[in-house]
């Protein structure tokens, strides 16, 4: 895996907007996101790579993982396959990436992560 890094002012706002929708109860697509984080090039790439840390974060501190808010633009209403790969290899998930129990799981990580109070020593 190559490294990529995220500027703390880039982090800052990732976490800024990852609570806005979960207090407001909203999904984000990825899209979204690059283009109101104004990543720079490969953007996709860093904002993978920092969701994919938060994650480790959120499940090193047994939270529910804060990246399923941010979903695909397409009719599935879910993340990449990417996403529910990581979370298998940090213990969260298990089955196939895509199909019934994926999404099923997705709804429920979504629902802890709106119920969940995530505190701000990150």
């Amino acid at each position: 895996m190559t490294s990529v890094s995220i500027s703390r002012h880039h982090w800052q706002a990732l976490l800024a907007e990852l609570d806005a929708a979960r207090r407001q109860r909203h999904l984000v697509t990825y899209r979204a996101l690059v283009e109101r984080l104004q990543l720079p090039t490969p953007a996709m790439r860093t904002l993978t790579a920092a969701l994919e840390h938060l994650a480790a974060l959120d499940a090193r501190s047994e939270r529910p993982l804060r990246s399923a808010l941010v979903i695909s633009q397409g009719a599935s209403r879910l993340p990449r396959t990417g996403f529910f790969e990581c979370a298998a290899r940090l213990g969260r998930f298990s089955g196939p990436a895509d199909g019934a129990a994926a999404a099923s799981w997705h709804a429920g990580e979504v629902a802890r992560v709106f119920e969940f109070v995530y505190s701000e020593e990150l």
